[in-house]
């Protein structure tokens, strides 16, 4: 899995600003947007029903339960990496989770998992880790979830918008 060095230069671009005008600075900058999009996400795996989730726009692409687990295995994968601990393969939780329940689940536990990621102070992310081969930091791996959690949430509001359903960041949570 390959992300584009565009998403974190959006995302610096969009966090300098706000460095400015708060002490939101580094990782709690970080932790601020990613709860956001993580919750946005989480939010909206309970907003759908369970029948849906196996809805998909067109064959080619993952079910919105599928988008879900993927999104929990990939918070284990990258707060791993950011943590220093080994890290679970990617795909783990779209592959044994199916149910609402289990998806939900394994949603709120990467949010638990990843809350200490975000936890960790500035001096700590700096460390350096191995990331999809390339020596990068532990605040890189931070980012990039966040981002990663961003991306998949647009998807999700499209399969929301397509059943009829306002997503979450629309409902002014």
């Amino acid at each position: 899995m390959k992300f584009p060095v565009k998403s974190l230069v959006i995302l610096a671009c969009v966090a300098a600003p706000l460095q400015a005008q708060s002490a939101d600075v580094g990782v709690p900058a970080l932790r601020s947007l990613w709860q956001q999009l993580a919750g946005y996400v989480l939010a909206s795996a309970e907003d759908m029903p369970e029948a849906k989730y196996s809805f998909k726009p067109t064959p080619e692409v993952r079910s919105f339960g599928e988008i879900i687990g993927h999104v929990a295995g990939s918070q284990n994968m990258f707060c791993a990496a950011a943590l220093g601990d080994k890290a679970p393969a990617e795909d783990a939780v779209e592959k044994t989770a199916k149910s609402k329940a289990e998806l939900i689940a394994a949603m709120k536990a990467s949010i638990a998992y990843c809350t200490k990621a975000y936890a960790q102070t500035d001096k700590a992310s700096a460390a350096e880790i191995t990331l999809f081969g390339q020596k990068r930091n532990r605040m890189y791996a931070l980012g990039i979830n966040a981002t990663h959690d961003g991306e998949h949430y647009g998807n999700l509001i499209t399969y929301l918008r397509m059943n009829g359903m306002v997503p979450p960041s629309s409902k002014g949570m």
